[in-house]
């Protein structure tokens, strides 16, 4: 039996279940390789595609893989039944992020989206909207996601709960919403306490744990494994369209170079299916993707009601351009938001670059081998 090199994110909700199922539903199957969450967000996808048969990614990855041909379509390997069954299956937009040129490339195993999260000893209550995060917030007891790529993410999804669809129109953002969103990130962000600008989704999730002086984050990327009584995962904040809010999540992607076995298929299918989602993947500090587990009261009830919780948010979540270059654009965009935030740039200027470097970059390439690919094995 051919063994298969994988490569997922170096964290419990990462690593965790797709280890234990290549010990024990499938030894000699696969070899799960893993880096920190921050190298997929600036390792080439070619170079990894090269080196790995599966990629556990995020789907803004897909213009740079589909641009450098990195990717099978999953849909050229299984039936097309079983693809509109996880299709049908899928919570939210999590399969749809994945699909592009009406090809799927990649299976989504683990289902995130930006929800909002607080100390009920400090906290009572979630706001429900901006207005009542930002009453939070001059009282000192609001954080904001802002490192890494998160700032840009989160004034996308403020900008989508004010109207806009972020890369869809004729520019990134609509210049009245872009100012507003702008506006409310940077309220958000005043009072924040020293330090936590500095710190990505994992370690504010630590230190609203550990320390105690972050009362409520509105919008960070839901780890069920922080869920507690002393951790409580809500909706996400509303504005005048709604939720906004970017999803994440992971996918496992097929390489070229892969030769995948039907041992493999089979083990990819068994991942994805509600059986697994409901118990094997929950059960093994894992997100699942399958709205069946995500309204499974069992699955909810051990995971201090994180499911219930943030279901509206996700069902309602946005996708982000799948553009070559994606990847680092949103971490650059970040960076001039935190440049604004901090009284280094000014608000105007920073928002100029973001749309000059938007428009920059490289539309979404159109999949060449939609006649060609190589079927699923027999």
């Amino acid at each position: 039996m051919s063994v298969f090199r994988g490569l997922t994110w170096d964290h419990p909700r990462g690593r965790h279940a797709l280890e234990a199922a290549a010990r024990t539903v499938a030894p000699g199957l696969i070899e799960w390789d893993v880096q920190p969450l921050e190298g997929f967000e600036s390792a080439p996808i070619d170079e990894l595609a090269a080196r790995y048969d599966l990629l556990v990614l995020d789907h803004p990855h897909l213009g740079d893989a589909i641009a450098t041909d990195s990717l099978q379509p999953i849909d050229a390997l299984f039936p097309a039944e079983q693809v509109t069954a996880w299709r049908d299956a899928a919570v939210g937009p999590s399969i749809a992020s994945y699909t592009v040129g009406d090809r799927l490339w990649a299976l989504p195993l683990d289902a995130a989206t930006q929800v909002s999260v607080r100390n009920p000893a400090r906290v009572a209550s979630p706001p429900s909207t901006w207005d009542e995060a930002l009453a939070l917030a001059e009282k000192g007891l609001v954080a904001m996601s802002l490192a890494g790529p998160h700032a840009f993410l989160s004034m996308c999804s403020i900008a989508v709960s004010l109207g806009d669809d972020p890369g869809n129109g004729q520019g990134l953002f609509a210049p009245d919403i872009a100012v507003r969103a702008y506006e409310k990130l940077a309220a958000l962000s005043a009072g924040a306490p020293a330090g936590t600008a500095d710190l990505n989704p994992i370690g504010l999730l630590d230190r609203m744990r550990d320390v105690g002086d972050i009362g409520y984050i509105p919008l960070i990327y839901g780890y069920v494994n922080y869920a507690s009584s002393d951790i409580v995962f809500s909706d996400a904040p509303v504005g005048a369209a709604g939720v906004g809010s970017t999803i994440g999540g992971t996918g496992i992607a097929v390489s070229r170079r892969s030769v995948p076995s039907p041992e493999l298929l089979a083990h990819l299918t068994w991942l994805l299916s509600e059986t697994t989602q409901r118990a094997f993947i929950p059960d093994h500090d894992g997100q699942p993707s399958a709205r069946a587990a995500w309204r499974d009261p069992r699955v909810d009830a051990a995971a201090h009601g994180f499911y219930s919780g943030t279901r509206i948010t996700i069902e309602q979540s946005w996708v982000r351009p799948r553009r070559p270059g994606y990847i680092p654009f949103q971490s650059e965009a970040s960076a001039l938001l935190r440049d604004a935030i901090a009284g280094r740039r000014s608000p105007a200027s920073v928002l100029a670059e973001i749309e000059e470097r938007f428009a920059a970059l490289p539309h979404m390439p159109t999949p060449s081998h939609a006649a060609n690919d190589m079927k699923a094995p027999a």
